[in-house]
């Protein structure tokens, strides 16, 4: 599913994203850590996977996704 980085805390490596319906959600460090990335800004483009309402992998929209 593809995602723009609304917020991201390299210090606690979380932030959240804007679905393409506006939606916002969440995600934690460990999804940010379940990837290849170093760093993320706003505005950027990004899948994510999510388990439920729970996202558990966020990477580059131009990057592969697990599974």
């Amino acid at each position: 599913m593809q995602a723009t980085v609304r917020i991201f805390d390299p210090a606690t490596r979380s932030g959240s994203v804007f679905l393409d319906d506006g939606t916002e959600i969440p995600f934690g460090a460990a999804a940010f850590d379940a990837g290849p990335l170093r760093l993320l800004r706003s505005g950027q483009r990004v899948n994510i996977v999510m388990d439920g309402d729970d996202v558990t992998y966020v990477t580059l929209s131009t990057f592969p996704v697990p599974g």
